[in-house]
């Protein structure tokens, strides 16, 4: 049996611990373990979760751990996984039991999914990407890694994702689209041409933010 333990115990850590309940390798392939993160506070007020057992930069790494990362920002996301990655832990998804995954979709490691999504024909999933709950994508959809997909966005057919992207609420891309490594997209955005790298976008139709 594996010691589960979730990288972040803020408000989004709380979901993925509900998720990891919810999934079929609770108390069959992992029990949780606790949490890691740096305000050792960060569970005050709240019942009925298992402890913040240190912060991640202190923590030694145990026979049978093992990680999911919870962390809503593909920055920090991809920080802490990789100092987790340093020190030798490794990684599981967690996929709700209600995700279709449709013929021959590809999932890669460290895969958070939640409720009622929909991933369809062929399409392919780079490591530590977050699905969050409701989302669909497309066939032939291609998302890079640590990609993070919030509640209810939408992809077309044949849509990339590159590394690092980030779609907010019930964003959606437009079939054939690509969105350039490290982009992101507003809540309720509707994108119907190339994101440029780096870029934030927002509006119907999506267009880029100045800051």
């Amino acid at each position: 049996m594996k010691n589960l333990i979730i990288i972040g115990a803020r408000g989004y850590g709380r979901e993925v611990h509900d998720l990891a309940k919810q999934c079929s390798g609770y108390n069959t392939e992992y029990v949780l373990k606790g949490f890691l993160d740096d305000k050792s506070d960060a569970l005050a007020g709240f019942e009925n979760y298992p402890e913040i057992i240190s912060s991640v930069e202190s923590y030694e790494i145990q026979e049978n751990d093992v990680f999911v990362c919870a962390l809503g920002s593909v920055k920090w996301k991809k920080h802490y996984v990789e100092l987790i990655l340093d020190k030798g832990g490794k990684f599981i998804n967690l996929i709700h039991p209600s995700v279709i995954l449709n013929t021959n979709a590809v999932i890669g490691n460290g895969l958070i999914a939640f409720m009622n999504s929909n991933i369809s024909n062929d399409c392919v999933i780079e490591d530590f990407v977050t699905i969050q709950g409701f989302v669909g994508l497309g066939h032939d959809t291609k998302l890079g890694k640590w990609s993070h997909l919030n509640a209810y966005c939408f992809t077309g057919g044949f849509v990339v994702l590159e590394e690092e992207v980030c779609l907010n609420t019930r964003a959606t891309i437009l079939p054939n689209v690509v969105v350039r490594k490290g982009a992101t997209v507003g809540a309720a955005s509707l994108v119907i041409r190339n994101v440029k790298e780096n870029t934030t976008v927002f509006g119907v139709p999506a267009k880029k933010l100045e800051f």
